[in-house]
Formats: structure tokens, sequence, C-alpha cells
């Protein structure tokens, strides 16, 4: 992003962000009564939008960001078998995820050879980034916090100005744009939209620094999906990777690794924006009436044959 005047940038992009969120937040109160979305929850209990189909309008959003010459990062974790995956995710993402943006995409990969050449469009540009394998997905989840908190010090904070950290075994289906932008944006686990707090699989034990009682909770956070400003981001991943340590000195494991810690993190601070699971959905689940388009969705794979344990 360019800069003529003495503002930081982080500091203008929190005011036009703040100024964005309050217009947003007023669109989605009239259209709800315009449109008719009645029928999902369109605000947090804290005023934060949540993004549905029928709440934001694609070219009102594109017209404010775009003319801000924004640059998106991307990371996603094609480790060991993963590599699969790669493919799909790049080709579906080129056709529908913030189109006309900047984009950049890390990989990170103990397979750089097998990394498929995707033709991406201008304004576009892949980096390869070779991290080590392992033989427990549960230490590559556990890493994946240190591994985009690393690359944010090293270069993602002087290349981009928002990022999202997405899951490799996944596809885009349909427009994923500007409206999904915030200073921290969480998107809801499609398990668990239509559940109460108490059926959410948050870490319940007290032990753990991920720990939530059964008398709070927000949303379950699907951990597939971390996004917002660059540094904001950086901040989330630094504090689940020292809460992470913390408990792996104590010989804690939470119940779902980075996702227990990332739910914590944002009952403690909560997201600016929320997504809904149209742009977390999973291909083994029938589309549900609240769903009008599946944006993003995890594919039907063999865990015992793509993981290295099960």
């Amino acid at each position: 992003m360019r800069f003529s005047s003495n503002v930081k940038p982080h500091v203008l992009l929190l005011i036009v962000g703040t100024i964005l969120l309050l217009g947003y937040v007023y669109f989605n109160f009239f259209s709800e009564r315009l449109n008719g979305r009645t029928d999902v929850v369109s605000v947090t209990p804290w005023l934060a939008p949540i993004v549905w189909e029928g709440t934001f309008d694609p070219v009102l959003v594109d017209n404010i960001y775009k003319p801000m010459n924004l640059t998106v990062a991307t990371t996603v974790f094609a480790i060991g078998k993963y590599v699969r995956f790669l493919q799909d995710f790049l080709e579906t993402a080129e056709k529908h995820f913030m189109v006309g943006f900047h984009v950049r995409y890390y990989v990170f990969t103990d397979r750089p050879h097998d990394v498929p050449s995707v033709n991406l469009s201008q304004g576009r540009h892949l980096s390869v980034i070779q991290v080590p394998g392992s033989n427990r997905w549960q230490e590559i989840s556990a890493r994946r916090m240190e591994i985009i908190q690393t690359t944010i010090e090293r270069q993602i904070r002087r290349e981009a100005d928002y990022i999202f950290c997405l899951d490799v075994d996944s596809k885009f289906h349909a427009r994923w744009g500007s409206e999904s932008l915030g200073r921290l944006v969480a998107v809801i686990h499609p398990g668990y939209y239509e559940q109460t707090r108490d059926r959410f699989p948050y870490e319940r034990r007290p032990a753990s620094t991920a720990y939530i009682p059964m008398d709070e909770g927000d949303y379950y956070y699907g951990g597939a999906m971390i996004g917002g400003f660059v540094e904001d981001v950086y901040t989330l991943t630094k504090v689940c990777r020292t809460r992470f340590e913390e408990d792996a000195g104590n010989s804690i494991e939470a119940a779902w690794q980075e996702e227990s810690h990332l739910n914590r993190y944002l009952l403690d601070n909560k997201p600016s924006k929320v997504l809904s699971p149209e742009y977390l959905w999973q291909d083994f689940k029938a589309k549900t009436k609240e769903v009008k388009v599946i944006r993003f969705s995890g594919v039907i794979k063999n865990y015992a044959d793509v993981r290295p344990n099960v």
C-alpha cells in the first residue's frame, strides 16, 4: 500500500478499518430489513459484523478497498502428502480469492520439488518456503503458529497489509473478496454454528492455557482460517505459540491443538469481523438453508492416507 502522508501505515489502516466497520454495521442493520436476512444473526454481541451472503454489496466494498492498493498474504502448509491438495487450492484461489487484489501466496512444504506450477494472474506471486516434515500431524499443527510468526517477522510484514492463514486441503467455490477484510478476522466452524456453547469442543482442562470454562465462550471458531492486519495476526500467533510452549512444558496438549488456543485467544481478543460458515464449509456436509453460497470448503479425504499418523 502507498501512503503520501506522515501517518504510519498501520495507524491509517486502523482508522480506515474502524470507519469501514461502523459503516458495515450500519449497512448490516438495514440490509437485514431490506434483504430479509432475518434467518441469520449478522452482528455479534460486541457489534462486529458476521458476513453472510446478502449482508454486503460486493461492488460497494470493492470500490472502497481496491483504490487502497492493498496486498493480501495467504499462507498454506503443504506438508508430506498434503502437497497433493495444493494445485486445486491455488487454481480455485485464482478464480475466486481476492480477485483484483495483489496477493502473495506463501507455501510451507517439506517437498518443494512437488509444488505444482500454476498460472497466476498479474500482481499475484508465490513463494515456496521449505520447512521440516514430521511423523505426527499434531506436531505439524503445533508448529504452524511458530512458523507463521517467524515468517511475518522475516518477510511478510514488509510485503503485505492483510493476511489469511488457510488450510491447503480446501477449495474455493465462489467469491471470497474484500468483504472479508478486517483488523482481526475469524470464521465460525461449520460443525458448531447451530450448537450452544456447552457443546463447543473447547479445551476444558484448567491446567491448559487454552482452557475455557463451561459458562464462557462466544462462538466456536475454525482453525482452518485466521485473518486480519498482518500485525494483529502476528500478535495472535506469538501469543498462541507462547501458550503452546507453556502447555508442552507441563506435558499438556490442548484438545484441538492450535484451534483450541485460537479459540482462547479470540475469547479474550474479540475479532473485529466474523465470517459465516460460507467461508469454511465441509464437503461431506449437506448445504443448509442458511448457507446460500459455499465459498470455501474442506475436501473429502482419507486421513489414514494423507496423515503420517491418525
